[in-house]
């Protein structure tokens, strides 16, 4: 707590974006619920109460699609948050992102502060966490795509790639996130989202990854664990003006693989592409936001 209040204080923000947490894959949640309830519920209260004493004048917090009940109706919105228990596999990190909308609405009805958060669907893009346990889909397909074309071996994919999902490029998400920081005035969290073509299967997106990276060999869809049975997030439909996103398969194919195993890491755009990223008057898909769809230049 003290190590963070020094940090507030020193740097003294006017804005926060709050991504700190602790993380982790299917695996590595099942292993430790309660490892990543602990340390998220208190990272989360370092953050928010170090930005209310030192004055900050707004804080958005990064959320999940995991924290939308496991038995629920479609399509989902953001006031289904509350509305039953996660999925059993991540239930601590569940619980622990949601308490942040709690926290947003305590401060915001207690001392009037501008607290609020986003629910990205899920992200790829540079700097990920290539580890197979405990990353996350996409970077860890990418992981075992390597190593399968490493050693001439067969690619196992998890589950019966049936499950669709929606991907967002960080980079573009990070416009998003600069819109919402400068212009959304709610406590409510918000949905930030793809359109629904960029609506892919884990079996399109282990396809993509394989056609990207050049894979040759045998690709087996495995039975041998169960779906987490993540929430289907519903597509945004209107987009945020001058905001472009690039899709799936485009990135995937520009990118660069080094041979360093689980430190490999993905080659992007330069910082010096967003520039001018946040537009006056964004559209809503929904209460979600989207950005316009287009191949990278």
């Amino acid at each position: 707590v003290a190590v963070t209040k020094a940090l507030f204080e020193k740097h003294k923000p006017t804005h926060v974006v709050h991504l700190a947490a602790m993380v982790g894959g299917l695996f590595k949640n099942i292993r430790c619920n309660l490892d990543f309830w602990r340390r998220n519920v208190h990272i989360n209260d370092n953050v928010l109460h170090s930005a209310y004493e030192c004055g900050v004048q707004k804080v958005v917090s990064c959320l999940s699609t995991c924290i939308f009940p496991d038995k629920t109706t479609y399509p989902i919105d953001e006031t289904m948050i509350h509305n039953g228990p996660p999925h059993s596999s991540n239930f601590g990190y569940s619980y622990a992102k949601r308490m942040i909308d709690v926290q947003n609405r305590g401060y915001f009805e207690q001392h009037g502060c501008r607290f609020t958060a986003v629910i990205p669907t899920n992200i790829f893009g540079p700097h990920d966490n290539f580890n197979i346990e405990d990353g996350h889909v996409l970077p860890g397909l990418i992981h075992k795509v390597y190593l399968a074309k490493q050693t001439g071996s067969a690619l196992t994919v998890w589950g019966t790639g049936k499950p669709r999902r929606q991907f967002i490029y960080s980079l573009d998400l990070a416009r998003l996130f600069l819109w919402v920081l400068r212009e959304y005035e709610e406590v409510e969290p918000i949905i930030l989202s793809v359109g629904e073509e960029d609506e892919v299967s884990i079996k399109e997106a282990a396809d993509a990854i394989v056609e990207a990276m050049d894979f040759r060999g045998e690709l087996i869809v495995s039975f041998r664990i169960q779906q987490t049975g993540a929430p289907h997030i519903p597509p945004g439909t209107v987009g945020v003006p001058g905001v472009e996103r690039c899709p799936l398969q485009a990135v995937l194919t520009r990118c660069c693989w080094p041979g360093t195993g689980t430190g490999c890491r993905v080659w992007a755009p330069s910082a010096a592409q967003l520039r001018d990223l946040v537009p006056a008057s964004p559209g809503r898909g929904r209460r979600g936001l989207v950005g316009h769809r287009d191949d990278p230049r």
